[in-house]
């Protein structure tokens, strides 16, 4: 696909991978970036760097954890656009400073609705414009922690995992509705998401050595990804584990 004029969707997209991604399509010839996420005031900065990198951005407050909400996102691009060509669904979170299973149910339910459910519905919305505009490509974000227990963020990596086989389960769709579905899955990445939101601001003490011991990922080099899949029509179903180098 080519970007040039295309509508694009990014959940997350008020700061990381999101917010690197909306930028580089906008760098690719995308017309407009719609940036969906719930932190108003950072998707306002993310929103001035899509301009100035040559887009219109639209910002829409809004959890992808809620079926109305994110109804609304995609009626108002319909509505605003009359076409949707790219979605990026890779809004997420994870248990945070408390590791399972001490976190609490209110926070496991919460990591499942953004990180899986968000995933399913944002996809299942975004089909019929999508068919309807002659095609498109869906990007999930899924981990490397969707390969491997891990203990300590054990729903996380369930939803990861999700993640992963729901893409494959999407093959399908490129035939019924010219929509390729295809998965990212980072290893780490230096985003707020690695330092945890609500463990002020530090590595939890389990994934220290192991973020000592590789080079951390840039959103950029996962932003990459998601322009290759976008640009490359062959590509369906595929997953690609972008993985740290050791130091």
């Amino acid at each position: 696909m080519d970007l040039a004029g295309a509508v694009a969707v990014v959940t997350g997209a008020a700061r990381g991978i999101g917010r690197g991604t909306a930028v580089m399509l906008a760098e690719a010839g995308a017309a407009a970036v719609v940036l969906v996420d719930v932190k108003a005031e950072q998707l306002t900065e993310s929103a001035a760097l899509v301009k100035a990198a040559g887009a219109e951005p639209v910002i829409s407050v809004a959890d992808v954890a809620s079926l109305d909400e994110l109804r609304r996102v995609f009626a108002e691009v319909d509505s605003r656009f009359g076409r949707l060509d790219v979605l990026f669904n890779n809004a997420g979170i994870g248990e945070g400073a408390t590791d399972w299973p001490g976190v609490a149910p209110e926070r496991a339910a919460a990591i499942v609705d953004v990180n899986l459910r968000g995933v399913v519905l944002g996809t299942q919305l975004a089909l019929e414009p999508m068919r309807r505009s002659g095609g498109g490509v869906v990007v999930n974000t899924s981990s490397g922690a969707a390969h491997a227990p891990l203990p300590p963020q054990a729903v996380y990596a369930a939803t990861k995992a999700g993640v992963v086989h729901f893409t494959k389960s999407c093959a399908p769709l490129a035939e019924t509705h010219g929509v390729r579905v295809n998965c990212v899955c980072p290893g780490l990445v230096e985003t707020q998401l690695l330092l945890q939101d609500t463990g002020g601001g530090k590595i939890p003490a389990w994934l220290q050595p192991l973020v000592d011991s590789v080079e951390l990922l840039a959103p950029e080099d996962i932003g990459r990804v998601v322009l290759d899949f976008i640009a490359d029509d062959s590509k369906i179903a595929e997953i690609v584990t972008v993985e740290n180098r050791e130091r």
